[in-house]
C-alpha cells in the first residue's frame, strides 16, 4: 500500500465517514477528497453540509461556511486521524503511526471485533497507534486499515474508548490526475473568523 501511493503525485477519491459515539448517537458525512504531494491533503464535504478540512503541508484548516468560522492549527499538532493519512503521498510510513502493525485474518472473530466484514480478497492491517487521538480528542485505541487485492485502502476503522467507532470508506481512486496548486491552500473569505488551535478537536460534529 505504501509503496503504491508514494509512487503517486497526485489521488482523489470519494469518501464516506460515519461516527458512532456507543451510546446510541450517530452521524455520517460524504464528500471527495483530495491528495498531493508532499503531504497536502483536501476533504470536500457536500453532504450533509459544506465543510472543508484541508492540510497545506504545514498547517490543518476546518472551515464550515454555514458558521463563518476556520480553525486553523499547526500541522504537527493536529490530533486528527486524518491528518496522517497524507502519508499516502508522503514520505512517512504506517510504522510511524503505529507501535504495532500486524496483518490480521478477517475471520469471524475479526469481524465481530472490528465491527465490519471484509470484501473478500481484502486485506487487513491493525495498528496500535502511538498515543495519537482521533478528531473528536479521544485516544484511539486500534486502528483498522482495510486494502484491496489492488493495493489501494478501502476503508480505515477507528475504535476508541467508550465503544465509540469512526469509520471512513474510500471508493474511485484516481491516481496522478491534474489538481490545480490553490486547491490545497485556504484563505479565509472576507467576514470570516479565523480561530486558532493546537487541535481541531470537537470541531467535526
Amino acid at each position: 500500500m505504501e509503496a503504491r501511493y508514494h509512487a503517486a503525485h497526485t489521488l482523489k477519491a470519494y469518501f464516506y465517514e460515519s461516527y458512532n459515539d456507543g451510546s446510541g448517537g450517530a452521524a455520517a458525512e460524504s464528500g471527495t477528497v483530495y491528495f498531493s504531494r508532499p503531504g497536502r491533503m483536501r476533504w470536500d464535504y457536500t453532504s450533509p453540509e459544506k465543510k472543508l478540512f484541508l492540510v497545506d503541508g504545514k498547517q490543518v484548516w476546518f472551515y464550515v461556511p454555514a458558521e463563518r468560522t476556520a480553525s486553523r492549527a499547526k500541522f504537527k499538532n493536529s490530533s486528527d486521524w486524518r491528518t496522517p493519512l497524507a502519508l499516502l503521498v508522503g514520505k512517512a510510513k504506517l510504522s510511524d503511526m503505529c507501535q504495532k502493525l500486524d496483518l490480521v485474518q478477517p475471520d469471524s472473530k475479526f469481524a465481530g471485533n472490528a465491527g465490519f466484514e471484509p470484501a473478500i480478497g481484502d486485506n487487513v492491517l491493525r495498528c496500535i497507534p502511538r498515543g495519537e487521538s482521533d478528531h473528536h480528542g479521544n485516544a484511539a485505541q486500534v486502528v483498522y486499515l482495510e486494502t484491496n487485492p489492488q493495493a489501494q485502502l478501502v476503508r480505515v476503522v477507528i475504535h476508541q474508548p467508550g465503544n465509540a467507532v469512526t469509520e471512513f470508506r474510500f471508493g474511485d481512486w484516481q491516481e496522478n490526475i491534474p489538481l490545480p496548486e490553490d486547491m490545497f491552500h485556504f484563505q479565509p473569505p472576507a467576514g470570516v473568523s479565523v480561530v486558532d488551535q493546537s487541535a481541531l478537536a470537537n470541531q467535526v460534529y
